[in-house]
């Protein structure tokens, strides 16, 4: 007997022990399990969330793959209901089977409270064959994805290989200040991607050469308004420097799940919207890294503390620089995939919404359509100080090509195994 088989009928034993001594509710009729249908897919969500928060790994593109392996079996276990069947049992039953099962596979210490999850579902559901043929189908899906994706590559440790830096030279990158510490994501170049032909599939071409007018340009705004004793920058650029100085991964969590409480498509296609946000995600930030190190392009403080045309070796940044190369910008490419997807499947524009931000407590920002994140974004890494904007423009342009790919070959990419 399987892991998976054995956890299953534990749960169920549990289920149905905690319905007999009135723990849980009794299943209920089809009209109530019609109605719970509607809140599937963002209960599933926030378990979810709520499970990578709580132990997550310390490379973000590790919890982007684990919200790709278990929302993309669930929405390939529930693109297709076999006849006869209850589709909105079956698929509620084929969503929570598959993300409980990648969930207690990944994250294994968060496994009692994902079980409890899934428990209070299949409450909810009818016994019977529409019930157990989900429940199936959720954990087959997500069995075979995950024994597909065993080495890809995205672990920690892969991720973060060590990156021999080279010599230093104009427009090279180095080390940056205060820690001046080793290079991130290197590893994370020759990941396996979802989607993508290759790593190397969307490479942007070389950015502008250090001698150029175009990089001058740009050095000369980041040493204007992205030092931490700007005269120029004012407070509301400070505020969305500081808004936006988060892990991308944090920061668009609340926009998918807002698009996801607003689809009208359905359960599958609301499972098929987290999918694909999280794979785009995934293959995007393994582009970005086959370009920044592709290009090794030099941080600005580097370029203004020694390789400007009047040096400033005391220049400083308003945030502190990450330790991977400018171009292109991860936190652009993040939010160009983002919007890429968000847009396709919700539409460009939505009702106003509000986002908060773990880097400016306190803070509540409104917006009503996905570009505005995309363009808060690039201004927010130059006013950081920490990327030019040739990098978060080109980030951006990347991050939609990949979302672009990832909805192309949706069919093959959602179709059950």
């Amino acid at each position: 007997m399987s892991t998976s088989t054995r956890r299953s009928r534990t749960v169920l034993a549990a289920l149905a022990a905690a319905v007999l001594t009135g723990g849980l509710a009794a299943p209920q009729a089809a009209a109530d399990g019609a109605r719970a249908a509607d809140t599937t897919a963002v209960e599933w969500f926030d378990v979810t969330a709520r499970t990578v928060a709580a132990a997550p790994a310390p490379t973000q593109v590790t919890n982007s793959r684990t919200w790709a392996i278990g929302w993309l079996a669930a929405a390939r276990a529930t693109r297709d209901v076999p006849g006869g069947l209850d589709h909105g049992q079956y698929r509620r039953a084929a969503l929570a089977s598959a993300v409980h099962r990648a969930l207690t596979e990944l994250v294994p210490g968060q496994a009692e409270q994902v079980d409890a999850a899934y428990a209070r579902t299949l409450a909810g559901i009818p016994d019977g064959r529409a019930e157990d043929r989900g429940v199936a189908a959720g954990e087959r899906q997500a069995s075979l994805l995950l024994a597909e994706r065993t080495g890809d590559g995205l672990d920690p440790a892969s991720v973060n290989a060590p990156y021999p830096v080279p010599a230093a030279g104009p427009g090279v990158w180095q080390p940056t200040p205060p820690a001046h510490a080793p290079a991130t994501q290197y590893g994370n170049r020759v990941a396996e991607p979802f989607a993508l032909r290759s790593q190397s599939q969307f490479r942007l071409p070389p950015p502008p050469a250090p001698d150029s007018a175009r990089y001058a340009a740009d050095l000369a705004e980041v040493r204007a308004y992205g030092a931490a004793d700007s005269t120029v920058r004012d407070a509301e650029q400070t505020a969305v420097a500081q808004f936006w100085y988060g892990s991308s991964f944090t920061l668009y969590t609340e926009p998918l799940r807002v698009a996801l409480t607003r689809s009208s498509q359905g359960l599958a296609g609301q499972t098929r919207l987290v999918a694909l946000f999280h794979v785009a995600s995934v293959d995007t930030q393994i582009a970005t890294s086959d370009s920044k190190y592709a290009h090794t392009r030099w941080r600005p403080v580097t370029a203004i503390r020694t390789g400007a045309i009047e040096p400033d070796a005391t220049w400083t940044p308003l945030h502190t620089t990450p330790p991977h190369p400018d171009y292109p910008s991860g936190h652009g490419t993040y939010s160009g995939s983002a919007e890429g997807v968000l847009t396709a499947l919700g539409g460009a524009r939505t009702a106003p919404f509000e986002l908060t931000s773990p880097t400016a407590p306190g803070v509540t920002r409104t917006y009503t359509a996905w570009r505005q994140l995309s363009e808060e974004n690039v201004d927010a890494r130059v006013w950081s100080g920490i990327h030019t904007r040739t990098a978060d423009e080109a980030g951006i342009a990347l991050g939609r090509a990949v979302a672009r790919h990832v909805l192309e070959r949706q069919g093959e990419l959602l179709a059950a195994r």
